[in-house]
């Protein structure tokens, strides 16, 4: 008896971006690690690439992100 069964059918109307085949698919049919999702619509799964862009420009410009070095901190790799 297998302990973790091979899931090939999704739940309808969850919605995942292929990055492999580029294609929107309903119900994860690929791995995760080749996906993105799940989203609430076949639109909103095929502007997938688009909002990881979005998202990752937000992410690239934070100020949160990109603080200045802490008083005192040295780095771990200067000493090696």
């Amino acid at each position: 008896m297998a302990l973790f069964k091979k899931r090939t059918v999704g739940k309808p109307g969850e919605w995942y971006y292929c990055l492999q085949h580029k294609k929107v698919e309903e119900g994860p049919e690929c791995p995760a690690k080749d996906r993105f999702g799940p989203y609430a619509s076949p639109q909103e799964a095929r502007h997938a690439m688009e909002t990881a862009r979005e998202r990752n420009l937000e992410w690239e410009t934070d100020p949160k992100w990109h603080d200045t070095e802490t008083p005192g901190y040295r780095d771990r790799d200067a000493d090696a």
